[in-house]
């Protein structure tokens, strides 16, 4: 960057995956799953390199394909179901023998996102002196109108209110998307997570807020990859 401030995006990606097995490499329109990410990243203003984490050999093998940088192999302790979210990322930055500034986790089954939603999330996280930025986008139901199940099958409001609420009255609420995280590295080791009340938020459109978990987010992330370019040709 040329301010001078370093900064380092990390895709983490492991082999095993439960509910869509092989997911970060399954066939998005001809190209593997991750390289939407790989492909974004690299269209950064902002990015002085691009590395992933995966215990996984052919991950790895396909990632180097679209040009990111392997430095070093996740550790598999570091590779369960049970691994927290941001322990990747903290085993990245300590294992990157380079000193970075800001430290952007770019997920990969997140890939509506775009190059220019990945770098205004580092603008205002810079502009406004944040130690850190996470992209959020508005949820289709907001919880003002959601419920649990009690325990004879009943419905049971998940936020007690006395009032009605008419849709156009409601709160307006936001939901972390899963595309971009920025954070100041030393921050991050000392916070170990990217929210806290000093985050703030980066708002992106639902129709890029697509994260793939099942076989049905896939195809319908297939389509709208289609319509974009179908669009973008007329």
């Amino acid at each position: 960057m040329d301010n001078g401030v370093k900064i380092v995006a990390i895709i983490p990606a492991r082999g095993g995956s439960k509910g869509l097995p092989r997911k970060n490499i399954l066939p998005l329109l001809g190209k593997p799953l991750i390289a939407w990410t790989i492909e974004e990243a690299k269209k950064s203003k902002y990015l002085d390199r691009v590395v992933l984490s995966s215990e996984d050999a052919e991950i790895i093998s396909v990632a180097r394909q679209f040009g990111c940088d392997v430095p070093f192999v996740r550790p598999m302790e570091l590779a369960s179901d049970e691994t927290p979210g941001v322990a990747p990322i903290l085993h990245a930055i300590e294992a990157l023998p380079e000193q970075y500034d800001m430290i952007v986790l770019l997920q990969p089954t997140s890939p509506l996102r775009l190059a220019a939603d990945i770098d205004r999330s580092i603008e205002l996280c810079i502009d406004r002196k944040a130690p850190a930025c996470v992209s959020v986008t508005e949820p289709d139901i907001s919880p003002f109108w959601m419920y649990t199940i009690g325990p004879a099958g009943n419905l049971q409001p998940l936020l007690k209110s006395e009032e009605t609420y008419r849709r156009q009255d409601l709160p307006k609420v936001f939901a972390s998307n899963g595309a971009v995280y920025v954070a100041n590295c030393s921050w991050l080791l000392k916070t170990k997570t990217f929210v806290t009340d000093e985050t703030i938020a980066y708002i992106m459109p639902r129709e890029r807020s697509q994260d793939i978990d099942t076989e049905l987010d896939l195809r319908f992330c297939e389509f709208l990859l289609r319509e974009t370019r179908g669009n973008l040709e007329h």
